[in-house]
């Protein structure tokens, strides 16, 4: 395939699911009813954004905004940046309602430095679920790198590539080590299966899913392409770009129901984990870093 087919295929692929999310209201209603209302994401890792106030934040694969409109609630020049054009169109029409002055450029990620043109930012943000669309990791640190100026930051918090390799499945046979460890799925017990890759590999997982997350609704174009990347690949990406590793957290949460069947929703964190011994499966993780 061309290298850069993935990017028309998942444009095409985010634009339908743009205009299913913004019909669903992906949070936005709340956001909207207060001013003070920040997303479940950004709230998560308050913690470790830090005081915003002032600083030049950059949010990659920002989709319909309402991360990026969270920044800037916290004091933060926020600019967005996307693939999909329809995501930026929902996204700036949120900040407009909002009154969030919210700049959004389209872009692919790899591309952004150009498209911004050569602006260093404080902190580059990553939310969930964005670097499987990419694929090579050793690029996307380099592009954060480009973007940092010297002392600025890098916060991602995405889907865990443990996670991103695991499937729902039914378990048949019994399993000798459960007479020890009773805790193991018997058969018939719905359980986490590493079937998919948790490497990085050159070719993509291809998917033709036609419902996206959140919505019963049908997306026009259902193919899209992903890549795993293993937590050492990112760690070692970030090193090897010159970024200094400042804190590395997982999680056994996620902001969205990765395994339908499996998890149950912890109401008050809005994350949901695994119903039966989430200590089992890292869901999430947490990654900073700073530009020397």
């Amino acid at each position: 395939m061309p290298d850069d087919e993935y990017l028309e295929v998942n444009r095409r692929n985010w634009d339908s699911r743009a205009v299913v999310h913004a019909r669903a209201g992906y949070g936005a209603d709340r956001l909207l009813a207060d001013p003070a209302h920040l997303s479940s994401v950004v709230r998560f890792d308050l913690p470790r954004l830090g005081d915003l106030t002032g600083l030049d934040v950059v949010h990659l694969q920002c989709h319909l905004g309402t991360d990026t409109l969270s920044l800037a609630r916290l004091g933060a020049r926020a600019v967005g940046v996307d693939l999909s054009g329809a995501s930026l169109a929902a996204a700036r029409d949120l900040a407009a309602r909002a009154g969030a002055a919210i700049e959004y450029v389209q872009s692919d990620v790899y591309a952004a430095p150009e498209a911004l043109g050569g602006r260093r930012f404080d902190l580059v943000y990553t939310g969930i679920g964005a670097l499987c669309w990419l694929p090579s990791i050793d690029r996307w640190a380099r592009t954060v790198a480009a973007l940092l100026r010297p002392g600025g930051r890098l916060v991602v918090r995405d889907g865990h590539p443990v996670l991103n390799a695991a499937i729902a499945m039914t378990v048949r046979d019994e399993h000798a080590d459960r007479a020890q460890q009773p805790a193991i799925t018997g058969p018939g017990g719905l359980t986490p299966a590493l079937e998919l890759s948790y490497f990085e590999r050159p070719e993509a997982t291809v998917w033709e899913d036609e419902h996206t997350y959140g919505s019963d609704e049908r997306v026009e174009q259902p193919r899209s392409m992903e890549w795993n990347h293993g937590l050492g690949e990112i760690v070692t990406a970030v090193l090897d770009a010159g970024l200094e590793l400042t804190s590395l957290t997982e999680h056994d949460s996620a902001p969205w129901d990765p395994l339908p069947g499996l998890m149950v929703l912890d109401g008050a964190l809005e994350e949901y984990r695994l119903r039966d011994r989430p200590e089992r499966l890292p869901a999430t993780f947490t990654l900073t870093a700073r530009r020397r």
